[in-house]
């Protein structure tokens, strides 16, 4: 069978969009963070959870859903994996019962030695000077605030 050919205005061709050039440069984020993360023995989105604790340690669900931007149903098994691991550990909060506190372990706070190389590393090999990258970072936290807050508004409208 033959394809047919369309007519697509330069704003519809593929290569033109910016969702298509997020979602190719995410992809290809990960596959590089891949065989480094598989050498520590954890998945893309565990090591961000590790991140946000190297960050700060004893960190509340609720505020690692927040930092990381996901919900409570991504996140719960993200912690489910890394607490198997050996990585992190959960406990009811002494002071409100309903929250659970996720602190590193001993053999969590020793991978981020392990892991300290990569940033550098996957800064490097994108071949961008710091200060582009620097300025794709901000560039990319204001689209994401502002698409985020467009989302926002369109669930909870005035």
């Amino acid at each position: 069978m033959l394809a047919t050919v369309l007519y697509v205005t330069d704003e519809q061709a593929l290569e033109n969009q910016l969702c298509f050039a997020l979602y190719a440069a995410s992809r290809a984020m990960t596959g590089m963070y891949r065989p480094k993360l598989d050498a520590l023995g954890v998945t893309y989105p565990q090591y961000l959870v590790l991140l946000a604790l190297w960050q700060r340690d004893g960190r509340t669900v609720g505020d690692l859903c927040a930092a990381l931007e996901l919900d409570s149903g991504t996140l719960s098994p993200l912690l489910q994996r890394l607490e198997s691991a050996g990585f992190v550990a959960r406990r009811r909060s002494a002071a409100d019962e309903r929250r659970v506190e996720i602190t590193l372990t001993d053999r969590g706070r020793e991978l981020r030695s392990a892991a300290c190389h990569i940033p550098g590393q996957s800064a490097e090999i994108t071949g961008m000077s710091l200060t582009e990258l620097s300025e794709l970072r901000e560039t990319l936290h204001r689209l994401t605030a502002a698409l985020t807050h467009h989302t926002r508004s369109k669930e909870n409208p005035a």
